[in-house]
This record gives C-alpha cells, structure tokens and sequence, in this order.
C-alpha cells in the first residue's frame, strides 16, 4: 500500500482550510492555527488518519467487497470517475439521486434498463425503430447512463463509502448511516465530521489536494485486490501440490515432502538384493530382517 508523506500533502496544498468565519468548532482538534483569516489543517492529524483510511479500504477491496466512490461537485468529478474506474470500483460524480441506497431497489430496476437499452443500441434494434422513437430511446440511455452508469456493475449495496466534501455529499452520507455503511471522507474546516468512521482532514476544494486523496484510495483499493488475487493463486498452487501427499500433512511441508518422494523410493529397489543373501545362509537372514525392521 503506497503511503501519502507530509510533504506530499504540502505540496498539494492540502493543509489549506476555509476562512476562519466558516469554520465548524468541531473540527477544532485537526485545526493547527490561521493565517491570513484561513485556517490550517494540521497535517500530523492528517498523515495517521489517511493511513487508518488506506488499511481500511485495502482490507475491504482483500475481501472482495465495494468501495463506492463518490464526489459530484465539479473540482471532483473527473478525479472520481477516473482513479475509480482504475481501481474497478463503483462511483457517482454527476448527481447523487435520492435513495440511491435506502432505495436501492428501484434503483436496481432503473440499472436493468439502462442494460437493456445498451443491449438495443449495440444490436442495431434503435435502426429499426422510427426515427421518433430511436431519439428517445437514446435520449433515455444518455440519462440512465450519467446518472447510473458508474454504478451499473456494483451488483448490491457497497461495503464502504468514500466521500469527497461530506457537507456537499450530505444525502449519500445521511443514507449511508441510516445502512450502517462505512464512511470515509475528505473533511473539510468547514464541514461536520459527526458520523464519518474514517476522518481525513483536509482541503477538499483544491483540485490538487482531491487528486492526491482519491489517487491515494483508488490505490490502496488496488493493492487490496492484488493481495486478494495473491491469497487465491496460492492456494491453488498448494492444493495441487498436496495431491499425492497424506490428508494429515501441512500445507507448508507439501512441496518438501513432494520433492523427497524420489529419495523415499531407492530402498524399495535395494530390498531384492537384501533377501538373496537370506536365502544362501538361514544364518543371514536375522541381520536383513534387522536391515528391513530399519528401513521400515
């Protein structure tokens, strides 16, 4: 998992805060002073709490869960919808529709027609429709794509829920809760960090300081998914390899216990040469039977 330094995040201008008149008292602790009437967001606060966010979102992607990115306000937008497509993760960067999780049925029905009218355009059904009717129908899967589209392959309710600017994003953070859905978000001098699992404190209006944020969860979301594709070639590979092994042996010994099976087999050719003796002298026979009781 890439890690995000202090110097980055100056760099980024991450540490700039809002006017001091906007400020909401609550996010009095991640406040390191003012300057110009602006406050600074104390980074120290920001460096552990991003990293606590990274784990996060990198244990979920391991297991295979959804992470759903969210940020519609334009300095957002585009940093969402690409760095979750990088990370194969749902999104939503052009308008949070109402219910869009407590309602998460209809929304499921909305998602099936958006499939079917992509299904129509891609096998030349609008060409066979009057001109009236293929405008609307494209004008509808033009709709259901911007509003639908990053969620489409989602399959189910997300497991977290990452927010860029959670006051402007304050109906997919009230719907969230209301699920019990983990909540990271880019918190802001001015917004309320009240019922945000996973707090980062910073600029989230700098286009910058987002890129840096979203880029650094797309990443871990990423390593998440590699560790989980890691976890799932390895046991294929020692469930092949502990075949000819006995049920009672450990998964580690498998591959030494396969490579000493050759060796194992040299005294089963040495016992013919062992019994010749055996039947010249009578006298023999007890040290090759001793020979033999060794072996075994």
């Amino acid at each position: 998992m890439s890690s995000v330094s202090m110097r980055d995040l100056l760099e980024a201008g991450a540490h700039f805060g809002h006017q001091t008149r906007y400020w909401n008292p609550k996010m009095n602790e991640f406040i390191f002073g003012a300057r110009n009437n602006i406050h600074i967001i104390n980074l120290e606060k920001t460096v552990p709490a991003l990293d606590e966010a990274l784990a996060f979102v990198q244990s979920t992607a391991a297991k295979k869960n959804k992470v759903l990115f969210v940020g519609t306000k334009r300095s957002a937008s585009k940093v969402i919808k690409e760095n979750a497509e990088r990370a194969g993760m749902p999104y939503v960067d052009k308008r949070w529709l109402g219910g869009m999780l407590t309602n998460y049925k209809t929304i499921r029905q909305s998602i099936r027609r958006l499939r079917d009218l992509e299904s129509q355009a891609a096998n030349g059904t609008f060409e066979k429709l009057t001109k009236k009717e293929a405008l609307s129908r494209q004008r509808d899967l033009e709709k259901l794509e911007s509003g639908l589209g990053g969620i489409k392959e989602m399959g189910g309710l997300p497991d977290a829920l990452f927010v860029v600017d959670v006051d402007h994003e304050s109906i997919a953070v009230t719907e969230a809760r209301k699920l019990r859905i983990p909540i990271i978000g880019i918190v802001d001098s001015n917004s309320n960090p009240d019922g945000i699992d996973y707090v980062i404190p910073g600029n989230d209006d700098a286009i910058r300081s987002i890129r840096l944020f979203v880029a650094a969860i797309a990443d871990a979301a990423l390593a998440g998914k590699a560790e989980f594709q890691g976890e799932v070639s390895a046991d294929e590979f020692v469930e092949v390899a502990a075949e000819p092994v006995a049920e009672e042996t450990q998964p580690e010994v498998a591959a030494e216990v396969a490579a000493a099976e050759p060796a194992a087999v040299e005294p089963a050719a040495v016992e013919p040469a062992a019994v010749e003796p055996a039947a010249v002298e009578p006298a023999a026979v007890e040290p090759a039977a001793d020979e033999s009781e060794k072996a075994e």
